[in-house]
């Protein structure tokens, strides 16, 4: 598919993680000037791994009402989308879509993520200082999405694919989805995981009233579980050159992942085959990356502490309001080198996905 010069900056509508009834961050109230961020007198170049769009005609594929109508961005046009970014210090945005085609036929999955890669790809290319592309796949169809990946890489340039938390309802590290994870490995792909929440939970009631639970806690649980299990059931030891990045700092796990750790100690004959690191490795040893989505410094502080800096890149989840201080967010987490902030800003971010500086 071809898109106009004129058709491109309408072809991408910004939304993000469903929150009932809750406001999408609004566009800035005045022109604003690009904030610049500046370490020992070097300018950085940021870049946001953890951005959300959806491609209208695609969802039309399968007649999938654009999420959370009432969320979109009011006017979401190009310029209020840099506008944003360049009021909170954001240079580069690396866009996602959170599937919703999940349960798609073969064929549609295979007409929509065309249409969607297509588009997504076009958009970046006429804006390519300030966006760039996780392709999508029809993950439900595993050799299918495999062959998407490879024309995502080969013939479109993307540099990272975007996946969910599970597919409906099955999770990632079912062994029929291994064909999908061995192409990521065999492209060198970053691998962005955004989770769709625990919707097998919601009929049961236990997330129903106050709080937004259904987000709160439903997605970095479910983050945790798919983190989990990738460990457990051995997919990522079968594919170690695999780049995850999970979003909201990992969900749970690396708070908590000690735990992990003891449960094979405690009860090893109850854990099944057991993977060749303790689960704390994994946090650390360059397949699970993290964003930033913690909120304050010292979580970020504690996130890194389990991590290392170096798995770590910043996230805003725009256009929704968890967050719009990322850029701060680091700057004031204390203990980090400068190199260290230099690479959660933006350098790891520029190497996995070949953003130049």
């Amino acid at each position: 598919m071809s898109l106009t010069p004129d058709l491109l900056a309408t072809a991408l509508t910004f939304v993000g993680c469903a929150l009932g009834s809750t406001t999408a961050v609004p566009p800035p109230t005045a022109a604003s000037r690009r904030r610049e961020t500046v370490i020992n007198g070097k300018r950085i170049k940021t870049i946001d791994v953890h951005a959300h769009c959806i491609v209208p005609a695609a969802a039309a594929i399968i007649k999938h009402p654009l999420e959370a109508p009432d969320l979109m961005m009011q006017g979401a046009t190009l310029a209020t989308r840099l506008a944003a970014m360049d009021a909170q210090g954001i240079d580069v945005e690396a866009l996602s879509i959170n599937p919703y085609w999940y349960r798609a036929s073969k064929d549609e999955a295979a007409e929509l993520i065309k249409v969607q890669n297509e588009t997504l790809v076009q958009f970046c290319a006429a804006n390519p200082d300030r966006f760039v592309g996780f392709a999508t796949a029809s993950l439900q169809h595993p050799e299918l999405a495999a062959e998407q990946v490879e024309y995502a890489v080969k013939k479109l340039g993307f540099k990272g694919v975007g996946v969910g938390g599970s597919v409906a309802g099955e999770e990632l590290a079912n062994p029929r989805f291994h064909p999908f994870w061995a192409k990521c490995e065999e492209l060198g792909v970053l691998v962005f995981m955004h989770p769709l929440g625990v919707r097998e939970l919601e009929p049961s009631g236990r997330l129903n009233g106050s709080g937004l639970l259904t987000n709160t806690i439903g997605n970095p649980l479910e983050t945790t579980i798919a983190l989990s299990h990738l460990i457990f059931e051995g997919t990522l030891d079968r594919f170690p050159g695999l780049k995850i990045c999970a979003a909201h700092g990992g969900g749970f796990l690396p708070s908590y992942a000690n735990r992990s750790d003891a449960v094979i100690r405690c009860f090893p004959d109850k854990v099944g085959p057991l993977p060749k690191k303790n689960p704390t490795a994994y946090l650390r040893d360059g397949q699970l990356f993290f964003d930033t989505i913690v909120f304050t410094p010292e979580a970020l502080r504690h996130l890194i502490a389990e991590t290392g800096a170096s798995q770590i890149m910043i996230g805003t989840d725009y256009p929704f309001p968890w967050t719009h201080t990322e850029v701060e967010l680091v700057m004031n987490t204390p203990g980090l080198t400068d190199d260290e902030r230099i690479a959660i800003l933006g350098g790891t971010a520029a190497r996995l996905l070949g953003i130049q500086g």
